[in-house]
């Protein structure tokens, strides 16, 4: 309120109005002081932030590479020493002789070992090798706990071991021996401290690989020592790419190094790895800073250009007045919008009917249902954070942009209802429809980037329509599903003819339910060509659906059903499993499969698809599984991890209908694509648009330089080919060459006979 007398003061003389500008372009200007030292602020301590994520990368990448050759080693241990000939020769008066050839020699001409013991199961020492050579001086007193200790742990925890199916008693120690009733190899492996310097220590049971009798009582171990010396310093050193490696027993404070503390398996301190760090700090600061430079003389130019602005409002100083709108915040409101919630709506409702039933002459009560159009969607793909943003976005224009006497609240998720008091009827519910489609027009911008959405809206009125405010608010929300189901992106006025198209949704829901388990489906094949000589490469697998009664239902009206009503994956999944058992005698070509978001971002899908595997007996290599742009755009470790996986089975992977997604390419090279399908509306107008033929040009040379095949979808006519084959797409898809056909159509085309054939014509 303090704000009005001073806004009326400066309007009321020359000399108290331009003094008024000239403290609206101090307070500008200092606010962009303000503004421009936060934001440098937060750069620098964005590259601070940079600087120590890579320096816990190198450190990850040390300690992985010092847990590998522990593993290393291990392995060279096991792998040596399971063995007939070792369990009889080690005990035998020979032993030495033996050892020098096939155990000692081996270890220090491969593996360049520096010590080897011969120990016991209770870790008391037999023998010991120094190199290649017997040596009496053994210092095994240094480490005998520690390699009992690796024994007991070898027992307990081997990950590389083989599986055990039973346990067989060996002296006084209960023995885990395999499925084929050998004696199963054990090992353990760890670094610690040894002649004051670390070393990697490495323990594995000398057992039989063929005949289990010759183990008669608990099994000797081989110890091996590996130093971490100079030559261990410097493979690290190559492999990490990283400067001036270096090992102490006291940490290095030197800010210009990174450093990772070493342990032993029980929490003791052996020592520090140190390097030259290498962040990125200093290098973003050298190349930014020209920017900066640029940033403050634009801010510079704008309080300028400011007051220039300042010095023409001045005639119009008294439109400057704000009007105050302060919502009267209760118990009832929604915690993420602030907005009231059901429970304070229907209150509400409630009183605004009774007043209009008791007083004809206020008019009707207009409820509009509104919800964000494909909002799961956005949660799916881009994450609930960004779907939680945009709710909170929705809720301020809505709530900025309509007449302070409607009542908006919020139901939960992305439902918003709308209570305006308002008389004319249809004409007042078009206008209110109105509206709020318009306040979709504009898109809105999260984290950075522009999200355009569309809304779809439901409006019923009473006491014309009802009385009861449940009836009514049910009206409205069949009349939401009505505009949902014409195309989204509209409002539908209630008309009692819609409870009828609810019922008819239902049902169809329950039919695909029941057609998805009757085995009622059916798969078309579209042969996907090579653009040089028409010869087929593959086939792209396409869902139908011929219903009995209602005839063939089109995938854009029962895959949206599928998606609202939970069926999406038992669809994916018949599918899959109908494609993998179609193609499993196949002569060798590709096939193509869609995969639904919902399918990717499910947490049981990589076992779902082995099970699948499994079952059909289908090979992954045959398959190319299609994924739209949207999925990568929840960069999220589990999208990454899941298609990780699926190459990793032999599967390989295209990304779908590019071209049409958002604005960033970043994505590409979070993941390697063996294919990009380039969109049918990249095509369809090549021969008369010259832009559309660049984009073409542009995006397969992405692809090339990606070194990814591309795919031109919606070829139709023979110029449509010449142009994508002259732009360089290898492979094409469209109604030119071949429409989508039962299996034994598609079949026959690559049948040897057939192919003979058709390469001879």
């Amino acid at each position: 309120m303090g704000t009005r007398p001073t806004i009326r003061r400066a309007v009321s003389g020359h000399q108290s109005d331009a003094h008024g500008a000239v403290w609206i372009v101090v307070g500008t200007f200092l606010a962009l002081v303000a503004l421009t030292a936060a934001l440098v602020a937060a750069f620098v301590n964005s590259t601070s932030i940079a600087d120590g994520f890579t320096r816990q990368e190198e450190q990850r990448l040390v300690q992985r590479f010092v847990e590998r050759s522990e593993r290393q080693i291990m392995e060279a241990d096991r792998l040596q020493i399971i063995w007939d000939e070792a369990v009889v020769k080690l005990n035998a008066p020979d032993a030495e002789v033996w050892a020098r050839n096939y155990l000692a020699g081996y270890f220090w001409g491969s593996h360049r070992i520096d010590r080897i013991y011969h120990v016991r199961f209770n870790g008391s020492a037999v023998r010991c090798w120094k190199g290649p050579k017997v040596t009496a001086d053994c210092r095994y007193r240094q480490i005998n706990g520690r390699v009992s200790e690796l024994i007991q742990r070898s027992l307990k925890n081997d990950p590389g071991a083989d599986k055990t199916a039973s346990y067989r008693q060996l002296g006084d120690v209960l023995w885990p021996y395999t499925e084929k009733g050998l004696p199963a190899g054990r090992a353990a492996a760890a670094m610690d401290s040894f002649d004051g310097q670390p070393a990697l220590i490495a323990v594995s049971a000398i057992v039989p690989d063929v005949t289990p009798s010759l183990l008669k009582g608990p099994p000797d171990y081989i110890v091996l020592v590996r130093y971490v010396d100079a030559r261990m310093i410097a493979d690290l050193q190559a492999s990490l790419l990283l400067d001036d490696v270096r090992f102490s027993t006291i940490p290095d404070h030197d800010p210009a190094r990174n450093s990772l503390e070493v342990k032993s398996f029980d929490g003791q301190r052996i020592g520090w790895f140190s390097w030259v760090a290498k962040p990125p700090g200093p290098a973003i600061l050298r190349q930014t800073a020209p920017l900066l430079a640029v940033y403050i003389l634009f801010f510079v130019g704008v309080v300028a250009g400011g007051g220039i602005i300042v010095r023409r409002m001045r005639r119009t100083t008294s439109e400057l007045i704000a009007s105050e709108a302060q919502a009267q915040h209760n118990a009832l409101h929604d915690a993420m919008s602030g907005l009231p919630n059901r429970a304070h709506f229907m209150q509400r409702l409630r009183q605004e009917l009774t007043a209009c039933i008791e007083r004809p002459e206020l008019g009707d009560v207009y409820i509009a249902y509104l919800d964000i159009d494909r909002f799961k969607v956005v949660n799916d793909t881009l994450g609930h954070h960004v779907g939680d943003e945009l709710v909170r976005q929705v809720a301020v224009r809505l709530r900025r942009s309509l007449p302070p006497g409607d009542f908006l609240s919020r139901f939960g998720g992305d439902e918003f209802v709308l209570l305006r008091r308002s008389t004319g009827g249809r004409a007042a519910a078009d206008m209110l429809g109105r509206q709020l489609m318009a306040l979709a027009t504009e898109p809105f911008v999260i984290s950075g980037n522009n999200l355009e959405v569309s809304f779809s809206c439901g409006i019923s009125w009473g006491p014309e329509q009802s009385e009861d405010p449940g009836e009514l608010l049910r009206r409205a929300d069949i009349a939401l599903y009505r505009a949902k189901q014409r195309g989204r992106a509209r409002y539908r006025r209630f008309t009692r003819d819609m409870d009828a198209s609810v019922k008819l949704r239902r049902e169809m829901e329950m039919e695909l339910r029941r057609a998805i388990t009757r085995d009622e489906l059916a798969l078309a094949y579209q042969p996907i060509v090579n653009a040089t000589d028409g010869t087929i490469e593959g086939f792209e697998a396409l869902l139908r659906w011929p219903h009995p009664e209602r005839g063939a239902i089109r995938p854009g009206l029962f895959v949206p059903i599928a998606e609202q009503s939970g069926l999406m994956m038992p669809l994916g999944q018949w599918v899959l499993r109908r494609v993998f058992e179609d193609c499993r005698h196949w002569p060798d070509c590709d096939i193509s499969v869609n995969l639904s978001p919902l399918q990717i971002m499910a947490s049981d899908f990589l076992p779902s698809i082995d099970q699948l595997v499994r079952e059909t007996r289908a090979d992954p290599r045959r398959f190319v599984l299609e994924v739209t742009e949207g999925v990568m755009l929840d960069r999220s470790e589990h999208v990454v991890e899941v298609l990780k996986g699926l190459k990793y089975r032999g599967f390989r992977i295209a990304l779908d209908d590019f071209g049409i997604g958002y604005s960033s390419l970043s994505y590409l090279r979070s993941f390697q694509f063996d294919r990009i399908k380039i969109d049918r509306s990249f095509v369809q107008n090549i021969e008369a648009d010259l832009d559309a033929h660049s984009i073409l040009r542009a995006i397969v040379s992405l692809g090339h330089t990606l070194r990814m095949k591309v795919v031109a979808e919606g070829v139709e006519t023979p110029m449509q080919r010449a142009l994508v084959q002259a732009a360089g797409c290898q492979m094409i898809q469209g109604h030119l060459f071949w429409q989508a056909m039962p299996l034994e159509e598609a079949r026959a085309l690559v049948e040897p006979g057939v192919v003979e054939k058709r390469r001879s014509a």
